[in-house]
């Protein structure tokens, strides 16, 4: 088209500036409908350029505490607390926070508690109570933990101090308090949004070990089960109202300050080599519960229990349990409780 005008009007000056005026308006109007002239020949419409094909999106996997296997939104910072545990310090505070509860035995046939928290953390924990040396073989399966204590024998403490751990030891540490209500030594408390503050560097929660899921086959039906060590004792009964263990400690109803009875979705007897510490305390060695190397162990869940093997081959790695026929001792979602028992 441009072509014949020029053709038609280039044959004087007049007609040239007729012409070019001319072929500036079609050209203009053909522009504007999208139609580009190369060499005074029409041209085709620009093709399309491809949309980018997106890329799917993996629909989120729900983050599972490897402590308890019950949904939570981050994994937290382990925190041990070495809780005391004779008569005259119970009930204790924050213990139903803990996704896991271990029993050891201490001198005179007693127990103490190590509680370990990352789900959730309780305003208050306490009683807490002074370190034994079969805690920082426990403690390495967790990486570096957060680990609170009162103190230890004075040979001993050099040796948590520089154990694995960040050392919220309750002389250095801060948010710990007594209790004017309670007998010393048994009044110690500490508030743990304080010890989370001041852990830093501490080891998030990880696999330690624990398997949950669907009970693995077999297993007895079971009203309860005990532990015992020569001056304390500990029996596990079946609440189905509640699907939990609930705890009795001494003959009595084990409860808490602030949640009624102490109770366990999964409870672990571990059977182990108990023998006595290096370090004296008042004159005596102290037991000492060995939790690496292997053994037999009673696993109570939904109202049954299951003979099963656990296994730790060394201190930096969890502990595994495994039916009598191989398969993995799975537990129930919830808090885990362990009793290490002598063989």
């Amino acid at each position: 088209m441009v072509g014949r005008i020029w053709r038609l009007a280039t044959g004087t000056p007049r007609g040239r500036a007729i012409a070019i005026a001319s072929v500036v308006i079609v050209v203009a109007a053909l522009v504007a409908t999208g139609i580009v002239l190369l060499g005074g020949g029409g041209g085709s419409p620009p093709k399309p350029r491809p949309r980018p094909t997106p890329t799917p999106t993996r629909p989120a996997v729900p983050l599972r505490s490897p402590f308890t296997g019950e949904l939570v939104k981050s994994l937290g910072p382990v925190l041990a607390v070495k809780i005391d545990n004779i008569v005259d310090a119970r009930p204790p505070t924050g213990l139903t926070a803990a996704d896991i509860v271990y029993l050891l035995p201490v001198e005179g046939g007693l127990s103490r508690i190590l509680a370990v928290f990352s789900s959730r953390f309780p305003p208050v924990i306490g009683p807490v109570r002074s370190s034994r040396e079969d805690d920082l073989e426990l403690l390495r399966q967790f990486g570096r933990p957060a680990f609170a204590y009162s103190g230890a024998q004075p040979q001993l403490v050099p040796v948590v101090h520089n154990a694995r751990i960040v050392d919220l030891y309750a002389g250095i540490a801060g948010g710990y308090y007594r209790d004017p209500n309670r007998l010393v030594p048994h009044n110690l408390y500490a508030h743990t949004r304080q010890l989370v503050a001041e852990a830093h560097g501490a080891s998030t929660a990880h696999d330690i070990g624990f398997r949950f899921g669907p009970a693995p086959p077999g297993g007895t039906v079971a009203a309860s089960a005990s532990a015992a060590y020569p001056a304390a004792s500990f029996t596990f009964r079946w609440s189905a109202a509640k699907a939990r263990w609930l705890v009795w400690m001494d003959g009595t109803p084990a409860g808490t300050t602030e949640d009624g009875q102490l109770g366990a979705a999964t409870v672990v007897i571990q059977y182990t080599t108990v023998r006595t510490s290096r370090f004296l305390e008042q004159g005596v060695r102290p037991p000492y519960a060995e939790t690496t190397g292997s053994g037999t162990a009673l696993v109570l869940r939904d109202g049954k229990e299951w003979h099963a093997q656990w296994s730790r081959p060394n201190a930096n790695v969890g502990t595994t349990f495994t039916t009598t026929s191989g398969q993995p001792m799975t537990f129930a979602l919830g808090p885990v409780w362990i009793v290490l028992a002598a063989r």
